[in-house]
């Protein structure tokens, strides 16, 4: 691990340990801690009593700033699929990012977004996604259980298997990479 790594690392650790600190002092935030049922739940709260605990220990804090400037300043062919400025709430973005005969690549970015109740996705194509940032909960007509999804997870959907999206974080948002093919292919 780099000293830079290693301090940001540190820092994390100690803004954990004093929003642990502050909790064990106000009864009413230990309750709120205590009701939180999702790990950016956690995150959020912590960010209201000016803590920046992040999702992951080596995450830096992203701001709507950087990711601008860094947008601004990448050549035309050149994108960073993890800096996006977070759409707002209930939304969801899709950006195309490549495509050819019978498929494509895009980039949704999603926030707090979810299907409207009673509608499911029923697709004549093959997609597979990957949650690149943040976590998700998917619900299939044909599962009773709802499937959570966090940074890494990969799925196949086969053609017409229906689906919705039952949740997606808050900002600065889930992000995914998803690959559509048509099922001939």
């Amino acid at each position: 691990m780099a000293e830079a790594q290693l301090q940001q690392f540190l820092e994390k650790v100690r803004q954990l340990n004093a929003f642990v600190a502050l909790s064990e002092q106000q009864p009413e935030l230990r309750e709120a801690l205590r009701q939180c049922s999702q790990h950016h739940e956690v995150v959020g709260l912590a960010a209201r009593h000016g803590f920046e605990i992040g999702r992951r220990w080596g995450d830096a804090p992203a701001t709507a700033a950087s990711t601008q400037t860094q947008a601004a300043t990448s050549p035309d062919d050149q994108l960073n699929l993890l800096s996006s400025p977070c759409p707002a709430a209930g939304q969801e973005r899709t950006d195309p990012l490549a495509s050819g005969n019978g498929w494509r690549l895009e980039r949704i970015h999603s926030c707090l977004a979810s299907s409207p109740e009673g509608f499911w996705y029923d697709q004549a194509e093959l997609e597979w996604v990957l949650v690149l940032r943040g976590s998700a909960r998917l619900q299939f007509a044909d599962e009773a259980q709802v499937r959570d999804l966090c940074v890494g997870d990969s799925l196949l959907i086969t053609p017409h298997r229906r689906h919705r999206v039952v949740a997606t974080d808050p900002d600065p948002g889930t992000l995914w990479l998803a690959l559509f093919c048509s099922a001939g292919d």
